[in-house]
Order: structure tokens, then sequence, then C-alpha cells
């Protein structure tokens, strides 16, 4: 079902981590809702790929291939998007890294500092560079966290860490640029159904002679809907946070995830 058009009308919105998943809807979605985007990765040939689908709904998508953990890369990309556009509406800080998957005390503490480098510092880099425009447009921060954040579960320790720092950063940035008028939010996705993850389940079906359906359905079955959120769905809600609709809504962390975890 296509988005109904015009929350994001006119906005420009700056995206980072975009890839073949989440990034790559969030531009599709916000181009949908009447937005123009910046789109910043490390994989140039990717950006490309996902700005044709952007053009293609007749909305301008501006390419920045950018490295969000190097100071002198991120300020380019804000310098692009302000001689490109004049204005930024929204700040989406998606980059994503993947986590050790190994218990937290015997994780390589480089890993652990080049995730927090990535998830938290490259955030509140960008952040900060974006911030004089974002002000000036009474605009807002959607930070894409996790539902690591919900639970202690064995060898995700390393990733929650660095996502509950993002949590605490985007808290505090909700109190320090709420008198300019910017609002900063959290989406916590849960499991997200998209080519990513359906790719993975049919590692774990082939490997355990099993189905993806029979997998997708053990999965689902701790949600109180019975399903996995859809990349779209994930990404809905980025986009409501940063539309008018939310303009009353800062410091929060909105849970996507089915029911599968209440806070």
């Amino acid at each position: 079902m296509s988005a109904p058009a015009g929350l994001l009308r006119d906005q420009v919105v700056v995206i980072s981590g975009v890839g073949p998943g989440l990034g790559r809807t969030l531009a599709v979605r916000c181009a949908e809702h009447g937005a123009d985007v910046v789109l910043a990765a490390r994989t140039p040939e990717r950006l490309e790929q996902v700005a044709a689908e952007v053009t293609a709904l007749g909305r301008r998508a501006v390419t920045v291939p950018t490295d969000i953990t190097d100071d002198d890369s991120a300020a380019h990309l804000a310098q692009v998007a302000a001689h490109e556009f004049g204005q930024v509406d929204t700040l989406v800080n998606n980059a994503f890294s993947i986590p050790a998957m190994k218990s937290l005390v015997r994780t390589d503490f480089q890993h652990i500092r080049d995730s927090i480098e990535l998830t938290v510092l490259g955030a509140l880099r960008l952040t900060g560079l974006f911030t004089d425009l974002l002000g000036t447009a009474k605009g807002s921060v959607v930070n894409v966290n996790s539902m690591v954040l919900r639970h202690s579960q064995e060898r995700y320790g390393s990733y929650k860490l660095a996502k509950s720092a993002l949590l605490a950063s985007s808290q505090s940035l909700a109190t320090e640029l709420g008198p300019k008028g910017i609002r900063v939010n959290s989406v916590a996705p849960g499991y997200i159904w998209g080519p990513i993850l359906r790719g993975y389940f049919e590692h774990q079906a082939e490997k355990y002679g099993m189905t993806v359906d029979q997998i997708y359905d053990h999965t689902a079955t701790a949600s109180d809907l019975k399903r996995l959120p859809t990349v779209e769905e994930i990404a809905d809600a980025v986009i409501f946070l940063a539309s008018p609709m939310a303009s009353a809504i800062t410091g929060q962390c909105l849970d996507v995830n089915c029911g599968e975890y209440h806070h």
C-alpha cells in the first residue's frame, strides 16, 4: 500500500547510513511524503541506486559519499546540504554497524570503541553540524535505535552499550536543543522484516532444515501481533516523528516491534 503524500511536503531530509534495507526505504518513503533528500553512506554506487528511485518519484536527491566517523567527511556532508538546498528540516541518523555477537567481557575493546564512534559519536557529530540549519527550520532529529534497549540477551552486550549511549545522547540533545525549536527523538525497531532479515532467515532455514516461514512464525510468536514489523513500518514511524504531526514530541523513544516488548 502506498503512503499518503504530504507529511514532509517540501522538506529536506538528510539520511545517513543509506543501505539496501531501512536507509533505502527511508529515502523512498520520505520522497513519497513530499521531501527532497540528502543521502549519505560510504558506498557511492548504493547511493546512486537509491537516488534514482527518489528522482523517479519526482523529488530531488543529492548523494554525498560520507564517513560520519571522520570530521572532514561529515563537515563536507553538511556543506553540500546547505549549498544544494539552503535548508535542512530533518536529520535521520541511521548508520549501523554489525554487533560483535560475543559476550561483553570477551568483546574486543576496539570493536566497542568503533561501534560507539559510529553509532553514538557519528550521530552526535552530524547533529552538531546541522544544528544551525535545523534551528532555522525548527526541525527535528530522529535517531534509529534498537529493541536491544529492552533486553539483556547473551551476546548483545556491546550492541546494547552503544545503543543505550545513543538513547542517552538523544535525551540530552532534546533538552539542549529544545530552546532552539529542534526536536530530538528515537525509533527503536524490533526485527525488521525486509530483504536483509529474509536473507538471514534463509540462511538459518538451510542450516537447521526448516523453511523460512517456520523461522518467521517462531520468531514472531513472541510478539503480541504474531508478526514482524516491516521495513516500511519502521520508516513510517521515523517519518511521523519528523512530521508536524509530532510537533509536541521530543526526548522520546518510540518502540516499533509489534508488541514484542512493552515499555
